[in-house]
């Protein structure tokens, strides 16, 4: 049999229809708006902790990018008086963090999903800032800015965050640390591309926040699934079975984490990815086929089998 290929390459679009999956328990609460912003219209039950249960099945049409927010106190010609631009108070945290955006639409419904083992396969973790930020850490650890993806796992799936064209956001990679550079206001996603022919369930959190329902993000949370050969699309921090918040990169103290418990995880996104128990392809066999020798003992000449 043959090794699952290796990730197929970056494409400039992402696809106008993705199907996401997510696994989920009954109960629970969805991500709730932060403090001062407009409540949905309708709440509905969430994930729960747990190995096995239902799962959601969606389908997310991705919109077009939204027109920029209008300003307060803009004058005739559309441009801001300078003594209405907003400063960054002297004691503000610098960089950025991840705002609740505009809500977008994003059906699920629910799947079975059994994990293999407790514990994830595999993990990942992106830090972001803004570009003098990530310029200044490459210059410390060394690197330069280039699209940026991290496989995980054998290298079969690949965790990255693009912009609104589908585009990887540049970054670098150096000392085991994956840095990306965000720009004020720009809206982003979190893309896992899976080149095995097998799913598994992703579970990520966002500036120590789990995007299903905003709550201090665990492994033992339930997550997306990524179907075999597919791609999974995290657009948002969900706010119902319908739709979710959108990612926009934005000021600390104006991020979802700030204004909701705190900031003392901003500027990081993890992802935990766990096998589903009983796949034709575990991460077990996985792990021996990236791990076969084809020399062994190169010697004699060919026996007969036993």
């Amino acid at each position: 049999m043959a090794h699952p290929p290796r990730p197929r390459r970056p494409r400039s679009r992402l696809r106008p229809l993705l199907a996401l999956t997510l696994a989920a328990g009954c109960g629970g609460s969805l991500a709730a708006p932060p403090r001062h912003a407009a409540t949905p219209s309708a709440s509905h039950g969430g994930p729960a902790p747990g190995r096995g249960g239902p799962a959601y099945d969606a389908h997310a049409a991705v919109p077009a990018p939204p027109a920029p927010p209008s300003s307060a106190g803009a004058g005739a010609g559309g441009e801001l008086a300078a003594e209405h631009v907003a400063r960054p108070a002297p004691d503000e945290r610098p960089g950025l963090g991840t705002t609740w955006g505009e809500s977008m639409w994003s059906p699920v419904t629910t799947r079975p999903f059994e994990r293999a083992s407790a514990a994830p396969w595999a993990t990942a973790v992106i830090h972001y800032n803004d570009r003098d930020g990530v310029l200044a850490h490459a210059a410390h650890v060394g690197g330069a800015l280039a699209p940026l993806e991290t496989f995980v796992g054998d290298g079969s799936i690949g965790v990255a965050l693009v912009g609104d064209s589908g585009e990887l956001l540049p970054g670098v990679a150096a000392m085991g640390r994956n840095l990306v550079v965000g720009a004020d206001g720009a809206r982003y996603r979190i893309v896992i591309r899976n080149a095995t022919s097998a799913r598994f369930e992703v579970v990520t959190s966002v500036d120590g926040l789990d995007v299903i329902d905003g709550k201090p993000a665990s492994p033992a949370r339930r997550g997306y699934l990524v179907e075999p050969r597919d791609e999974l699309v995290i657009d948002g921090f969900r706010q119902s079975d319908a739709a979710v918040a959108a990612f926009r990169f934005g000021r600390v103290a104006a991020s979802y984490a700030a204004r909701t418990g705190g900031d003392a995880s901003v500027g990081v996104i993890g992802v935990a990815i766990f096998a589903e128990r009983g796949a034709r392809w575990t991460p077990a066999e996985l792990d021996r086929r990236d791990q076969a020798d084809p020399f062994p003992a190169a010697r004699g000449y060919a026996a007969p089998p036993r």
